[in-house]
């Protein structure tokens, strides 16, 4: 029988709670016997001794917040007895960790021989796709570029992946570095190594020029490239699908391949978190990154705000003092983005996590960075840059679900690894896995579910479950199985706007 409260660190001085508590059950927790004084429910957080006005309320082993009134033993711990210790900038010293490697190698070195088929690109990536990608310059072309994908997906039913385009409303009236921003996530996009071929549909008047979208995405295979402005042609539909053709051609002859571990580049990502995303779904994320950075692959860690009160941890597994100096101006900066606009650098979790369970940022950081696992911190990515170096890789990116999703993608994942307490439909250009943290969501939604690690609250090992989850990885990354998002069609991007609109 599984213990009704888990303890996850010997320093805490909470314990999760696994099911709803009742006032006056008895808790058996290592050595202590609690007795519950109020109802509590799963995933929050219980008092496992008297906590001071004050004092540090402690999970995971660190701290998460003071609390702001007596706590007794046996009592709920959240908002209104927990607050945050955030508030601006800081200053940090570089500490490295890394030296004696990351704590899981031995076990992530157990999987160096998995292989999975992919599509070896011209430049040497691997798509675990090989689709048709339709990118607009331009949101007035949502339409039209909806309509080629449709049709084009339609006729090539069987000989590609699929088709597809990727609304959004941004390139007509933007400046500045918010032009850029756009231009980076497409061009990002516009490389990824899921697209065989890549058609950009522009109008011809807007700001975000066809030309310059171009000129922003050197390095992709021009073969697998067609363009044109919609003004300049007579039919523009048939004109895209004309196009289509020829990019169809050029795919003829891509086959899937062999391909190690070395060639996988996951985004590793979470939202809709509960009090249990951190005791399960996360750490199991982090195994995989554990894995791929031990075996020569790359793991994109991003939402930057959701690094605030954990960044220490990272940053002390950075590889080299230039890799620590680039991560604290990426942390400070994030910071004073929040602060030139007037808002405070602890305003979250949102009412969805503080309802399963998460108080304050910290808690919701040093829960959300374990899907980084222990893995050395090798590069620290500017939004829309590409990784180019094994490891895990850390991506500027707010912590919104869509943006820093599209984020890893522009920035070369073919799997985005999307963990979720609370559940979310939402789905992004490379096949997204969606790892649940409890058991009762991936029951009520199969539908947006593709992996529970709920399991881990009912006693499976954490060892065996890693094992299931990378075979069912490789199988998505070999094109064998199909995630819900694909099944449903939810493919949808988002680009950071931070600038003025003319």
């Amino acid at each position: 029988m599984h213990p009704k409260a888990m303890q996850i660190h010997p320093l805490d001085n909470v314990a999760v709670a696994i099911e709803p508590l009742s006032l006056g059950e008895e808790l058996a927790i290592g050595s202590m016997n609690i007795l519950v004084q109020e109802d509590i429910g799963a995933g929050h957080k219980v008092a496992l001794r008297s906590i001071k006005q004050g004092e540090a309320v402690v999970k995971y082993g660190h701290a998460i917040g003071r609390a702001t009134a007596e706590i007794a033993v046996g009592t709920w711990v959240h908002g209104h007895n927990l607050a945050t210790n955030l508030s601006g900038e800081e200053s940090y010293e570089y500490r490295p960790t890394h030296s004696t490697h990351f704590s899981n190698v031995a076990f992530a070195q157990r999987f160096k021989e998995k292989t999975f088929l992919g599509y070896r690109r011209k430049n040497g990536k691997v798509g675990t796709r090989n689709e048709i990608w339709i990118i607009n310059t331009v949101g007035c072309v949502n339409g039209l570029a909806e309509q080629i994908a449709k049709r084009a997906s339609d006729k090539y039913r069987g000989a590609i992946d699929g088709a597809f385009s990727f609304s959004h409303p941004y390139g007509c009236s933007q400046l500045g570095d918010d032009l850029e921003n756009t231009q980076k996530v497409l061009a990002g996009l516009m490389r990824n190594p899921n697209a065989g071929g890549v058609l950009v549909v522009g109008l011809g008047c807007e700001n975000n020029q066809l030309r310059s979208l171009l000129q922003a995405a050197q390095g992709i295979d021009e073969s697998r490239l067609r363009f044109f402005n919609s003004q300049e042609v007579d039919d523009e539909i048939e004109r895209g699908l004309e196009l289509v053709d020829e990019l169809v051609e050029a795919m003829r002859g891509d086959q899937r391949e062999l391909c190690s571990l070395a060639d996988l580049v996951l985004g590793m990502k979470c939202g809709g978190s509960d009090g249990f995303s951190g005791i399960t779904a996360n750490p199991l994320v982090g195994r995989i990154s554990d894995i791929l950075a031990s075996n020569g692959g790359a793991a994109i860690l991003t939402e930057v705000p959701e690094m605030f009160g954990a960044e220490r941890l990272l940053m002390n597994r950075c590889d080299s003092p230039e890799t620590f100096e680039k991560l604290v101006k990426m942390i400070n900066d994030f910071k004073r983005y929040f602060i030139a606009h007037g808002q405070p650098v602890y305003e979250n979790p949102s009412p969805g996590n503080k309802g399963g369970g998460i108080t304050t940022l910290e808690e919701k950081s040093l829960g959300a960075i374990q899907k980084g696992g222990s893995a050395i911190v090798t590069q620290i990515l500017n939004y829309g840059e590409p990784v180019t170096k094994p490891g895990l890789a850390l991506l500027n990116a707010p912590g919104n679900d869509a943006v820093s999703s599209t984020a890893e993608v522009a920035s070369g994942a073919t799997l985005i690894l999307f963990t979720t307490g609370r559940g979310t439909p939402l789905g992004f250009p490379a096949p997204t896995i969606k790892i649940s943290s409890n058991n009762d969501i991936a029951k009520k939604k199969p539908n947006w579910i593709d992996f529970n690690a709920g399991a881990l609250l009912n006693g499976e090992s954490m060892d065996a479950l890693t094992e299931q989850l990378l075979n069912f990885i490789l199988d998505v990354a070999s094109g064998k199985k199909k995630t819900n998002n694909e099944k449903n069609g939810y493919r949808e991007i988002a680009i950071w706007k931070d600038g003025v609109t003319l």
